[in-house]
């Protein structure tokens, strides 16, 4: 049976964005639609809100939909990879918009269909796209990619420090036989490993996934470019609330939160220049982690980095 798609620290994202979505014709955007948990919440609690929902998967925008029907045109679905967030909203004939959700990574939904490949603990091909339509497979990276290529991907976006001896094994291995479920891959890390890391650490391919997954779907390319269009697109006052579930996601968010939230006037000068000031409010320095309470509900929240953002409406000095 599958496990329940729970949406993420749903109560502490609903409060976050409250003040952005209740004014009469408040739009917000939900970058990554998944199964519409975050969605369904926001237009319970917001009568008058218009949520605008991105997925680039369209089997989830199908089980969304059908979920979010009961909300008329107040739900506006749209399959797009979530860097086309401002073009799809002008599209829509929205120049800026109230408020914008990102619960970054894969869902719970596509973990759980495992035909698709992303989960280490059941055998299936190795596929891993978030959309079908995509050319690129874990299979295909396996069976095509450098052996230097292939250490760099598991060691930067999986931060696996055995990463050289998994590539070189992949290597040696496909000389043989393709690499093509993941069962033959789980193996095949195992090996290649020391025996002392087998034992600690829960599953040893569990990184090696990450950074195929990563690698499949351009994850971190995308959200290097998604996250500054999304603030871009937020009016004054507007809010943004960013989930993340690994720490390179994660460092790309503060690093832009940090930059959008500070003068760019040069240190020493008496006042500040006009146009130089923050045009942003982090909620805090720190990303929140679900409660520990919400990690014994849901295991799969443990990972989670919540971190929040307010366009200021007055970013002339002194304002």
């Amino acid at each position: 049976m599958s496990a329940p798609h729970v949406p993420v620290m749903l109560e502490e994202i609903l409060d976050y964005l409250k003040p952005a979505l209740g004014a009469p014709g408040a739009v917000a955007v939900d970058g990554t639609l998944g199964a519409g948990g975050h969605t369904e919440a926001m237009l319970e609690a917001h009568p008058e809100l218009t949520v605008i929902g991105l997925d680039r998967d369209p089997s989830a925008l199908a089980i969304a939909g059908e979920r979010l029907e009961r909300f008329g045109e107040r739900f506006v679905p749209y399959q797009a990879v979530y860097d086309a967030i401002g073009d799809v909203a002008r599209e829509l004939g929205r120049e800026s918009v109230d408020a914008v959700l990102f619960d970054l990574g894969v869902s719970s939904m596509q973990i759980d269909r495992t035909e698709r490949g992303f989960a280490y603990s059941t055998n299936a091909p190795l596929d891993m796209r978030m959309d079908p339509g995509d050319g690129l497979t874990a299979e295909r990276v396996l069976a095509t990619y450098e052996e230097k290529d292939l250490a760099r991907i598991l060691r930067v976006y999986g931060e696996e420090k055995f990463a050289s001896r998994i590539a070189r094994a992949v290597v040696e291995a496909r000389s043989s036989r393709p690499i093509a479920t993941s069962e033959s891959l789980v193996d095949l890390v195992r090996e290649a490993i020391p025996a002392a890391a087998r034992r600690k650490g829960g599953n040893p391919a569990k990184r090696t996934f990450q950074a195929l997954r990563i690698e499949v779907n351009r994850e971190l390319d995308t959200w290097e470019r998604a996250l500054p269009a999304a603030l871009d697109l937020l009016a004054p006052g507007g809010r943004i609330a960013v989930l993340s579930y690994h720490s390179l996601e994660d460092r790309i968010t503060k690093r832009e939160l940090s930059r959008r939230s500070k003068s760019t006037s040069p240190k020493g000068l008496p006042v500040e220049l006009p146009g130089t000031g923050p045009t942003f409010k982090a909620q805090s320095n720190k990303a929140r982690q679900p409660s520990a309470a919400e990690q014994a509900r849901n295991p799969r929240s443990a990972p989670a980095r919540l971190r929040c953002a307010e366009r200021l409406t007055d970013t002339s000095p002194g304002g």
